[in-house]
């Protein structure tokens, strides 16, 4: 089987053609809502409420799909440390991010998952790197400089561009951190709605004391529409698309389930463009169409196997 030509086929079936577009919709648009949760409220107290409104949610669903709850002593720990990872390292470092930079930005660089965890997965599962996935990365990692070069001259003084890049980074290495210690044989062992729960009650867990300890006690804010923006992000934004996705990881192989992650970049780019008045420069249009054609290029490389 070459590498990537097979693909079309297994998209269009409706099985997986329908979750794969609802997750891209919903994880495009997350982007966008999570500026409207970062302000008034400090961004730890933010991500530590959307936790908190997703992980009984998330308990709910492992019950009525009826997956044992049980995980075990090594299932525990794994659930902890991807709690720990994903659910507050990540979310705290993104939405810091999307302090200094664009949503659809921030969506750019977090797209560029893929390279870190190919290398996570060489040094941890022994898994293979081509030359081509290498490439590919090596343009994706271009473009994202030009946009990231953009968002310079756009705001060289108010701006803080190398820090939003900074905290997008952090963001992304605990998020690959995460994806790869999951596929470990411990991880393919466990029903995946109860380690989503787990992991996430863990890292509600982390983000309570982590929000009590940068931001002080906690802020509630009054205003609905924040709290139809942490609804949105808890409920369609974590406990629908997680399981989702992950599913998609099971049937199509992680290099194939990946491509969701350029429809992602496509609508956040096209979200921010429409409500963050995103100005596109010859430069940004170079950079964006430089990562989404590297980004393919390195997916394509990827084994289509699982």
């Amino acid at each position: 089987m070459s590498e990537g030509t097979e693909a079309a086929p297994e998209f269009m079936k409706p099985a997986i053609a329908l979750p794969f577009l609802l997750v891209a919709l919903i994880w495009g648009s997350t982007w966008f809502v999570i500026t409207g949760q970062i302000g008034e409220v400090p961004a730890s107290w933010s991500v530590a409420w959307r936790f908190v409104l997703a992980t009984p949610a998330m308990f709910l669903v492992a019950v009525v799909t009826r997956k044992g709850l049980k995980l075990g002593k090594a299932g525990q720990i794994l659930a902890f440390a991807v709690g720990a990872a994903q659910f507050c390292g990540n979310y705290n470092f993104v939405y810091r991010a999307e302090m200094h930079l664009t949503s659809g930005i921030v969506a750019v660089m977090i797209g560029l998952l893929l390279v870190p965890n190919a290398i996570l997965a060489r040094v941890l599962l022994k898994q293979p790197v081509t030359w081509r996935f290498a490439i590919g990365s090596l343009i994706a990692i271009g473009g994202l400089a030009l946009l990231l070069l953009h968002e310079a001259h756009e705001a060289p003084l108010g701006g803080k561009v190398l820090l939003g890049t900074v905290f997008a980074s952090i963001a992304m290495m605990c998020a690959s951190v995460s994806n790869v210690i999951q596929a470990n044989e411990t991880g393919k062992a466990l029903p995946m709605a109860s380690l989503l729960a787990w992991a996430m009650l863990y890292g509600t867990i982390c983000d309570l004391v982590v929000a009590y300890v940068l931001a002080g006690p906690p802020v509630i804010p009054t205003e609905p529409a924040y709290w139809l923006g942490t609804a949105y992000l808890a409920i369609l934004g974590s406990v629908v698309t997680f399981p989702l996705y992950y599913t998609l990881i099971r049937q199509l192989g992680a290099g194939k389930a990946a491509y969701n992650g350029v429809a992602v970049i496509i609508i956040a780019m096209f979200i921010s463009t429409l409500f963050e008045g995103y100005r596109w420069s010859p430069l940004a249009i170079s950079g964006a169409v430089l990562a989404t054609v590297g980004l393919v290029v390195a997916l394509r490389a990827r084994s289509p196997s699982r």
